[in-house]
């Protein structure tokens, strides 16, 4: 006689918590479209942090399954793979004179403004990667959705709210699709990134952690929300030169 395993009632809590990134995400996509890049930014964050909670609540209660892990890559997808994307397409629209739905376009501002699809499709190539890969329990391996997005909702906030400061140099449609395809190549790349999991709060095996945390706080001191584009530059940085000197 078998008898089928009951869920807890508390079961539904980590969901909860997911289905708020994703909330989030949906929201701020919307918003990256209409350019409200600062109110979409915000709510990405919001949505790293349900996404972190999520997580934490699971293990704290026991209550994991293959129904949230689903329901997390769907709400990673939109809020870490959409949402940089229609930021990106409202950056690179900007770009095009006289732009409208129905307008005739050339070969090149068709490049300049699908480039951006290229965002989503390979956060959801690095989210399904990462959901079969049995390497990434202690490090990374390609550059991870949030980061990615972060990264990209930071730049696209200089471009727009910004204009005069040095990352807005960057603002070209030809260096956005170059940036589009090199972290689109980073998303499902085989090049390690270590990750702020600590097991233990020591100095000793935990050091480039130390380092990468307050060079970090430092940068964002300096040069504040375009500082996290910064950030996520110098963790890659440092994840390579770091496994370049262990090798």
């Amino acid at each position: 006689m078998t008898t089928q395993n009951k869920q807890k009632w508390y079961s539904f809590v980590p969901s909860f918590f997911t289905s708020m990134n994703l909330v989030c995400g949906v929201i701020a996509t919307y918003l990256s479209f209409e350019g409200k890049i600062n109110i979409a930014l915000a709510l990405m964050i919001i949505a790293a942090l349900f996404d972190f909670i999520d997580g934490f609540v699971a293990r704290l209660l026991k209550v994991s399954g293959d129904f949230g892990k689903e329901l997390d890559s769907l709400a990673d997808v939109i809020s870490f793979g959409f949402v940089p994307g229609a930021m990106l397409f409202y950056i690179q629209k900007s770009h095009i004179q006289d732009f409208h739905l129905g307008a005739e376009l050339s070969f090149l501002q068709w490049i300049i403004l699908l480039s951006t699809v290229l965002i989503p499709v390979f956060s959801s190539l690095r989210l399904a990667k990462f959901n079969i890969d049995e390497r990434q329990k202690s490090e990374f391996i390609g550059l991870p959705t949030p980061a990615n997005a972060l990264f990209i909702a930071a730049l696209s906030y200089t471009f727009v709210y910004q204009p005069e400061h040095w990352l807005s140099t960057l603002n070209n449609p030809l260096i956005i699709v170059a940036v589009i395809v090199v972290f689109s190549f980073l998303l499902v790349s085989e090049i390690p990134l270590f990750a702020l999991k600590f097991k233990s709060f020591s100095l000793k095996g935990n050091a480039i952690r130390y380092i990468f945390i307050v060079l970090a706080c430092f940068v964002l001191i300096l040069f504040k929300i375009p500082g996290l584009s910064l950030v996520i530059v110098l963790y890659i940085v440092t994840s390579i030169i770091t496994k370049l000197f262990k090798a």
